[in-house]
């Protein structure tokens, strides 16, 4: 199941739908650059994969400027409003933030300002360009996918009790189809504003009032001030070194330094004599990620309201020391319990003729996010910060004015100070380990972009409702691999061989020669192009 690896030397762009691939091809070909692309691919999947991502969501940014010479991020992300605290859930009798519904919409989205920032910095178009095909989608509709049928019918009940979600897709009581046109109103309104008066009109104007109005009325706790007083921020990557390269995470809030972690503690052995489909090769991964969870699970929050000790954590003799740890010779599953994480993300990424290059990542946090549409303003608001504790002895405990722990974490890698490689996936815990498959599947293994997405994935972690932990991992003919994975002490589950809970993965890599190959995640509804 290889799609073909498209090649060219001028542009290349891979996201996780097709409308959205032609989205950015378009503004490149009116003269754009790869931040004006990026920008615009953003906001065609906020429209065209609304149960992955939207307006009421939060991003990540990692460019490399080939002006600059220089590899930079933006945290696009959003923080908790001013009345988050503990005790305005404790006082309610409640033990945790709930999941669904308007209490759990506890962050303002932080994506229209990541727009407005990254255009603002880099790019060479007008503002209102950039949001217009969006616009148009959400106004004129486009067909239902494959994917977004099937997270609708997943969250059948959840559309059918929530207004905003009803009218969307729902026609004459029964849900769209594959092939419906899904035509979005209120969104497109909402779109319209952005692109007409700019950022403030979601931070300071009618669309925040709109939806600070509904969650007033709805018992939530985000206010206009919570809105006016948002920005992203611009941050240095964190970067570690592995086998002549330089991988590039983005730091704290995200969960970017735990792969870091990961491929450290893989530069202690010889990866590429270890078979990549066998039951070693799968066990010493989920071991890896383990070692890197807890300490993940231990420090990960907000930087501003926790010391996190980075430099320790991301250290070679760190890395050796965790690596001697592991439970390798004889081989034997560790304990450890992970906490339930959402998983459901859009991963992009985008390569203009200049060599300036974008990997970006978004996410509502649940499929449907929070599945509250505030009122009438057509934004579903994200959930992510359900994932705040209540427990003040956590790091990730609720405060006011706080970023949530985040599992968004778009990647690149370089070498001698230029990009060789853009990938990102989605899936919450499988983000780490999807990208640690395909980093070794092309440093290690010697694969090519497209066959690094292909190869048959595991992901080790807990689902919601969920008691213990599960290793899974994509069946390709696996059963005896399954088995001796079980004697060595794993909870195996083998998946069909092209799980879609695998997440969907995209990439780009760049040769020596300016040669740009790019691959769409064959799980999913995306298409990567170049010219």
């Amino acid at each position: 199941m290889n799609p073909i690896m498209p090649t060219a030397f001028h542009a290349m762009i891979a996201t996780p739908h097709y409308l959205a691939s032609m989205v950015g091809g378009r503004i490149l070909q009116q003269g754009g650059n790869a931040f004006d692309a990026a920008v615009a691919i953003s906001a065609a999947l906020a429209v065209v994969y609304p149960h992955m991502t939207g307006l009421g969501g939060d991003a990540f940014m990692l460019m490399y400027s080939a002006k600059e010479k220089c590899i930079t991020g933006l945290n696009g992300t959003g923080r908790s409003g001013r009345r988050a605290t503990p005790e305005f859930y404790l006082s309610q009798g409640l033990t945790a933030i709930p999941q669904r519904g308007v209490q759990s919409a506890v962050t303002v989205p932080g994506m229209v300002d990541a727009w407005w920032e990254v255009s603002a910095k880099y790019g060479r178009l007008p503002w209102d360009a950039l949001l217009a095909p969006a616009a148009a989608y959400a106004e004129e509709g486009f067909p239902i996918s494959r994917n977004l049928y099937y997270w609708i019918c997943r969250n059948e009940q959840l559309i059918r009790g929530q207004a905003g979600l009803a009218r969307t897709y729902m026609r004459s009581g029964k849900l769209l189809l594959p092939g419906d046109r899904l035509v979005q109103p209120e969104l497109a309104a909402a779109l319209r504003a952005v692109q007409e008066q700019g950022r403030d009109a979601f931070y300071k104007g009618k669309v925040m009032q709109a939806i600070v109005d509904a969650i007033r009325k709805d018992g939530g706790c985000l206010e206009e001030e919570d809105f006016a007083s948002h920005r992203s921020d611009w941050v240095k990557p964190l970067s570690t070194a592995y086998r002549g390269h330089e991988i590039y995470q983005m730091p704290p809030n995200s969960q970017g330094f735990s792969a870091l972690m990961m491929m450290n503690m893989l530069e202690s052995l010889d990866l590429a004599a270890v078979p990549r489909e066998s039951a070693q090769f799968y066990h010493l991964m989920t071991e890896v990620v383990k070692k890197a969870f807890r300490d993940r699970d231990r420090y990960l929050t907000d930087p501003d309201f926790a010391d996190i000790p980075l430099d320790r954590l991301l250290s070679k003799e760190y890395a050796r020391k965790l690596f001697q740890e592991l439970p390798l010779h004889p081989p034997q599953g560790a304990p450890f319990l992970s906490r339930a994480i959402g998983q459901d993300t859009a991963y992009a990424a985008v390569v203009d003729d200049e060599g300036n290059a974008v990997s970006f990542i978004q996410s509502l946090y649940f499929d449907f996010g929070s599945g509250y549409v505030a009122g009438e303003s057509g934004v579903l608001m994200q959930n992510r910060g359900s994932f705040f504790s209540l427990d003040a002895g956590e790091a990730n405990v609720l405060a006011p004015r706080k970023r949530c722990f985040h599992t968004l974490m778009p990647a690149m890698i370089c070498r001698g100070g230029k990009p060789t490689l853009l990938f990102g996936t989605q899936g919450g815990e499988g983000q780490p380990q999807t990208q640690l498959s395909v980093m070794t599947g092309v440093l290690d293994y010697g694969c090519t972009i497209q066959e690094a997405l292909a190869l048959p994935r595991w992901v080790y972690g807990r689902t919601w409702g969920e008691d213990g932990d599960a290793l899974r991992i994509e069946n390709r003919g696996f059963e005896a691999i399954g088995a001796q994975l079980q004697q060595w002490g794993h909870k195996v589950e083998l998946m069909q061989a092209w799980d879609g809970m695998m997440g969907q993965a995209q990439g780009i890599s760049i040769g020596p020669n300016g040669l740009l190959s790019g691959a769409a995640d064959p799980r999913g509804d995306g298409i990567a192009f170049g010219w």
